[in-house]
């Protein structure tokens, strides 16, 4: 959440953020950085969240939320994301922020602190359109497609950010 946070600064995105002591301090360090935080949360209250959220793209804006919810399983997706994509008509993606060195808690999201200068390779995947109306099969199927995807951007970005800024790094082109 750390370097996410830094990297997605001062655009507006609209955030899901928990009734919980938590959710309300998270939701004031996020607001400094230009965040907007939508009430709710996936285990208290998920209806009030999903429409907060589905209010803030009929206005326009992006939002973001933690696709393996506030209690887990780590990267583990749950259906929210999905449905929310049926219902607005808008593209789903994932990302993944690797960072080299850190901290690690030890919480059930095992969430890292960068180390001061640590190197960090952010890796979106591809868009995902779920169709208005996708029956209940078909919105598994898009669920285990984001899983894939968010699996795939993981993977790529763990296993190469020790390569950022250098000729090793896939990506890399001198000038």
């Amino acid at each position: 959440m750390i370097p996410a946070t830094y990297i997605f600064r001062n655009m507006g995105i609209r955030v899901m953020s928990s009734f919980s002591y938590d959710g309300e301090y998270m939701g004031r360090i996020i607001k400094r950085f230009g965040f907007v935080a939508v009430k709710g949360s996936s285990s208290r209250n998920p209806v009030r969240a999903l429409l907060g959220l589905r209010r803030a793209l009929d206005e326009g804006w992006t939002v973001a939320f933690t696709l393996d919810g506030p209690r887990g399983p780590r990267h583990k997706v749950k259906p929210g994301p999905v449905g929310l994509g049926k219902s607005s008509g808008l593209p789903l993606t994932t990302f993944h922020a690797a960072v080299e060195r850190a901290w690690v808690l030890n919480s059930w999201d095992r969430m890292i602190i960068p180390h001061p200068f640590s190197r960090v390779l952010v890796r979106v995947g591809k868009l995902i359109h779920v169709p208005k109306d996708a029956n209940e099969q078909e919105v598994e199927s898009y669920t285990a497609e984001l899983q894939a995807s968010l699996d795939r951007v993981c993977e790529f970005s763990e296993a190469n950010v020790g390569k950022v800024g250098s000729s090793e790094f896939p990506y890399y082109k001198p000038k």
